[in-house]
């Protein structure tokens, strides 16, 4: 895939969708920090349920420390490994407390540090929290990247070093979003809508659907 049809698609994505934003209900860049660990092997839909419940009650390190682990599980039960991630939420909460004065860190360093936050979901955070041009890949994401050829890859980090490679300085930061809901609602896992997909004719997959 050439520069001039990379760039293509990320127009036709911006034009799409001018103002991409996570799907995830949050406040601050804490509460998205939450999200983003609870969201893992779990829907957006279902993390913001459980979340509605929980920030207005605590939404700070200090406040969820407080609650406890059993304190919190009965907010977050609800959501898939949530006793892997309350553990690491009350983790995190104390080394954001001890360690950064309650702020969550905007560099990479210090969010991978922290229990419960990879690569992936420091490069969310980077991003949509910081305004930061780095480019989280989920599942969708990889899906995308390989379907279209516009970043193809074994692994997710080899998908990342090419997005951040080819896609264009002006589309890097809201890259990240297009892609995933592409992927969540046009380039689907089991059947793709290619009938419904605005970059059909710039996509490079060879098995395209009809209806």
């Amino acid at each position: 895939m050439n520069v001039a049809k990379r760039t293509a698609i990320f127009q036709r994505l911006a034009e799409h969708n001018p103002k991409p934003d996570t799907e995830l209900h949050y406040q601050s860049p804490f509460e998205l920090l939450i999200s983003v660990i609870l969201s893992a092997q779990a829907t957006d839909v279902g993390v913001n349920k459980a979340t509605s419940k929980l920030y207005p009650v605590a939404n700070t390190p200090e406040a969820i420390l407080k609650l406890g682990e059993a304190g919190l599980k009965r907010y977050i039960k609800s959501i898939g490994l949530y006793n892997t991630k309350a553990k690491n939420i009350l983790k995190t909460c104390r080394m954001l407390a001890d360690q950064h004065d309650g702020q969550v860190p905007d560099n990479r360093a210090d969010l991978e540090a922290l229990p419960g936050v990879g690569r992936k979901t420091a490069n969310v955070i980077l991003n949509t929290a910081f305004g930061h041009p780095t480019i989280a890949v989920d599942t969708h994401i990889f899906r995308v990247g390989n379907r279209t050829r516009i970043a193809p890859g074994k692994t997710p980090l080899e998908v990342e070093k090419k997005l951040l490679k080819f896609t264009p300085d002006e589309f890097r930061q809201g890259a990240h979003h297009w892609l995933i809901l592409h992927g969540r609602y046009v380039c689907k896992a089991r059947k793709p809508l290619c009938h419904e997909c605005v970059i059909n004719d710039l996509c490079e997959y060879k098995a395209k659907t009809t209806v």
